[in-house]
């Protein structure tokens, strides 16, 4: 949050714009790790969004009762990193085309989705599925709901920058390390 902060101090001073977008796609770890280490991502915080439950708990989120998707908000300098190119990034990083899941995590906290925050971002989400598509890249259909952000609830400290913390926990050494290798080498000329 201190980057956001100065950031923000900064903002007045040079007059810089950033922008927030919502998105989940799997394990927030995972989506917190890429992100954070994009050119241009300020900050990104791990959450939950899109349920019914007022400030629920992971373990809540976890039983697939609430609502809720696992979720990142990822908070950025559209001068240097578009959303376009983050979404470009997002649709590299997960499979948009399996219902509440990804991989061996299943349940609808871990569904393909786009919470945006402006009509702008809305119609930049549409696009991108939609030149996806007529790109025909996946053999099903893209399920990626796409809907205003109602709110966001930030998930407890532990979960944020987990990748960073856990290096050398199993998950972050079998599912996140390879991604996030993947993704570096994928879009080498957009990471710090």
């Amino acid at each position: 949050m201190d980057t956001i902060r100065h950031l923000r101090d900064s903002d007045q001073e040079d007059n810089i714009h950033v922008e927030v977008v919502t998105l989940g796609g799997g394990c927030f770890w995972c989506l917190a790790a890429v992100f954070a280490g994009l050119k241009g991502v300020a900050n990104v915080e791990s959450g939950y969004s899109g349920g019914t439950v007022p400030t629920p708990t992971y373990e809540q989120v976890c039983s697939g009762t609430t609502g809720h998707a696992e979720v990142v908000q990822v908070t950025y300098d559209p001068s240097i990193i578009t959303l376009a190119e983050l979404l470009q990034v997002y649709f590299s990083m997960h499979d948009p085309t399996t219902r509440n899941r990804q991989g061996a995590d299943v349940g609808t906290q871990y569904r393909s989705v786009i919470f945006y925050h402006t009509s702008e971002q809305e119609e930049t989400a549409r696009k991108m599925i939609a030149d996806l598509t007529a790109d025909g890249l996946w053999n099903d259909p893209i399920v990626t709901e796409i809907k205003p952000l109602a709110v966001f609830y930030p998930a407890e400290a532990y979960h944020q920058e987990y990748y960073q913390q856990n290096p050398e926990r199993p998950y972050c050494q079998t599912v996140i390390a390879p991604k996030l290798s993947t993704m570096r080498e994928k879009y080498q000329e957009k990471f710090r």
